[in-house]
């Protein structure tokens, strides 16, 4: 971590800089020094040295925040992650895969209780689940939210098409009004990560026979499971740029069995988006031409 003097300038180059910008004020520049007219105008007040030491002191702060921030998640995920395998290995979870979840569906007619968030689950979902998500889009537009936002668009959001969720304080009131803690509860959400927190959070409250979808419903082949939603289960959990150019992993594996028809569409949006790109970075020359014709006359 960046210490607090090594980010910060000397104050004769503060002094500098303000007198490269106002020199029909100033005398000669000679080395790291400045000599000033004896009328020294009001403009040239130097920042006093606390209040810079202030501001960076501030701002390293809160670079200390973010980062034991990052830190505790980290280390909260970890746990989290050796809770969710004891639960697993000492079976208080079963596991099934896709295939051997929709046999249960069909033949013991067991309830899959889909946790995903709204934009993967319109997409496609099992026929007579029950949707109730445990993280869901964030639609708040408090000063807090829109940083994160604006954060996770720019980490990354916009490539992948992953918006902003927040956890639904209300999920095990809403599974526990509508299921008995005897039901058997088949869970499930699009890589099976989610789902472990949901099946974690229901072992606790009382249920006792849950089974996980290892791999999530993204692992499931068209087969395994009796779907509804415009779109394969592999394709529920993709968005973003990477999924209107073809970039992502499940649209390659169909793209392999579909031949050079499936590549064409994504090929042309490709060449789409240069075209779009070269047209506005002319469009910006033109305008650019423009305001300097006029400005000249």
């Amino acid at each position: 971590m960046e210490t607090l003097g090594l980010g910060l300038p000397p104050l004769y180059t503060l002094s500098i800089s303000h007198c490269n910008r106002r020199n029909e004020h100033c005398g000669k520049i000679s080395g790291t020094t400045c000599r000033l007219k004896s009328s020294k105008p009001s403009y040239l007040k130097l920042t006093p040295p606390y209040r810079i030491h202030h501001e960076y002191s501030s701002v390293i702060r809160m670079q200390a925040v973010e980062e034991d921030t990052d830190l505790k998640q980290m280390k909260d995920m970890a746990a989290a992650r050796k809770r969710w395998e004891a639960l697993v290995r000492e079976e208080k979870v079963k596991v099934l895969t896709p295939r051997e979840a929709g046999y249960a569906i069909q033949l013991s007619n067991k309830t899959l209780l889909d946790v995903r968030p709204s934009m993967e689950h319109k997409k496609a979902w099992v026929k007579g689940s029950t949707w109730i998500p445990i993280f869901d889009v964030d639609n708040r537009f408090d000063a807090g939210t829109l940083s994160r936002k604006v954060t996770d668009f720019m980490m990354g959001g916009w490539w992948s098409g992953v918006p902003t969720l927040s956890y639904d304080n209300q999920f095990l009131s809403k599974v526990v009004e509508k299921f008995p803690k005897d039901t058997d509860l088949i869970v499930a959400c699009q890589k099976g990560l989610r789902s472990l927190a949901a099946c974690e959070l229901l072992y606790n409250a009382g249920y006792r026979n849950l089974f996980w979808v290892q791999g999530g419903l993204e692992a499931a082949e068209e087969e395994d499971l009796e779907r509804e939603g415009p779109q394969p289960f592999k394709f529920a959990g993709i968005g973003g740029v990477s999924e209107f150019l073809g970039w992502t992993d499940q649209q390659r594996a169909a793209a392999a069995k579909e031949g050079w028809a499936y590549r064409l569409v994504f090929s042309a949006r490709l060449v789409g988006v240069f075209l779009v790109a070269d047209a506005l970075f002319l469009g910006a020359q033109q305008v650019g031409r423009y305001l300097q014709d006029i400005r000249s006359h």
